[in-house]
């Protein structure tokens, strides 16, 4: 079986899908790897480094023309800009395997579906015990909210911890946290070990726990939280009436923030605006909010994504693609996960999609002409494939920037 990893074509991306560290596990299972001249340039890896692991180092026609499955970081629906490309070159019966944002893009698997490809996606991958060494999600949101922390602390014009001087007490920024998932988490524990005082917050309180084993404080409000986490143990979407209530409480926390960091996204839908114009208005000059939920269109009303927006003193931003900035261990994570994926898949060789496995059933998008996963079926309005018993079952997903 020819597995080949190609260049990322969206601009500005510099992850790899797959590094050489990976490929001897690959080799072993049977495969051959082709590897796009300069695609692990940006992550730190140079051809030579890729040909030493026995990996043959192609162009890119030859890449798409011979592979039997194509290792991405971004497929077309994540990628809108070089997606055209990509679908150009795939091939019918060819798996490509690759973050897809197909509830955001539907139409784009349906386009994959009519080029023939086997398409799984990364994101679609069902939060199981199993699965935990292929969460690309997860792996992606610990970079970002480690990223997260570095852009406000150098944003923020005073120090993160508190120093005792001969010049005076210098007092520790305070930092708050809105959304206790993986990125979340991550932002708390980068934070504290920064020196700042940290708090967070989260609709579902059985994060409390975790947020004080990392030496922050948890935010509680008086609000009805009973039915604020689906089965997978994320936080469902709540009501307009819920979100409004929830923000009258923040707003006096957001108020004595210096740095304030947003994590909540939804995958497919808007983000929840959690602070307002009014929350923004209210902090101090000079402090900083940064928003993860950009991309989603944000969870602050002012962020503008990959901008920087001044608010009577207070600096918005709205980050774009954090993994990317960190690419070689972003890439190292993602090459990890991708590729515990695809031997999973592996027997005999050859790639095989159990029809029982809960994974296949949670990431299988598109085969034979057809889009298969259920939920992207009902976005595109197409009824069930009742009739069929390879049709994969619905399984729980989880947010993005979470």
């Amino acid at each position: 079986m020819i597995v080949g990893v190609p260049k990322e074509s969206s601009p500005g991306e510099r992850r790899v899908a797959v590094v050489p560290a990976v490929i001897p596990a690959l080799v072993k299972a049977g495969c051959e790897l082709l590897v796009e001249s300069g695609a692990g340039l940006a992550a730190g890896h140079d051809d030579d480094a890729y040909a030493a692991k026995q990996a043959r180092i192609v162009d890119r026609a030859a890449l798409f023309a011979e592979s039997d499955v194509i290792l991405q970081v971004l497929g077309p629906g994540a990628n809108p800009t070089g997606a055209s490309s990509d679908l150009a070159a795939y091939r019918d019966g060819q798996f490509v395997i690759a973050h897809h944002d197909p509830l955001s893009e539907p139409a784009l698997v349906q386009e994959l579906a009519a080029r023939g490809v086997i398409g799984l996606s990364m994101e679609m991958m069902p939060r199981i015990t199993r699965a935990q060494s292929m969460d690309s999600l997860s792996s992606m949101a610990t970079i970002a909210g480690y990223r997260a922390v570095l852009i406000a602390a150098l944003q923020l014009p005073r120090l993160f911890p508190m120093l005792m001087t001969a010049a005076g007490t210098l007092k520790a920024a305070k930092v708050f946290i809105i959304g206790v998932g993986v990125a979340g988490l991550q932002a708390i524990a980068t934070a504290r070990r920064l020196g700042a005082v940290v708090s967070a917050y989260d609709v579902r309180p059985a994060v409390k726990e975790q947020v004080e084993s990392l030496g922050a404080k948890f935010v509680e409000f008086d609000l009805e939280t009973g039915d604020a986490e689906d089965k997978g143990g994320y936080a469902k979407e709540q009501s307009d009436e819920f979100l409004q209530r929830q923000q009258a409480a923040m707003a006096r926390v957001i108020a004595e923030q210096d740095v304030v960091i947003t994590t909540a996204a939804i995958p497919g839908r808007k983000a929840p605006i959690l602070v307002t114009e009014a929350m923004v208005r209210g902090m101090a000059r000079g402090s900083v909010i940064v928003d993860l939920a950009a991309e989603r269109g944000g969870n602050c009303e002012l962020t503008r994504p990959s901008e920087a927006v001044d608010v009577d003193g207070v600096t918005v931003l709205g980050p774009l693609n954090l993994p990317s900035e960190h690419a070689t261990h972003a890439s190292q994570m993602y090459a990890k996960n991708i590729v515990t994926f695809l031997l999973s898949l592996i027997k005999d060789g050859q790639l095989a999609l159990a029809q029982d496995d809960e994974v296949v059933q949670g990431t299988l998008l598109c085969r034979d002409g057809e889009v298969v996963q259920p939920r992207i079926r009902d976005l595109l309005g197409l009824p069930p494939i009742a009739s069929d018993p390879s049709q994969p079952a619905a399984t729980d997903q989880k947010e993005g920037a979470d």
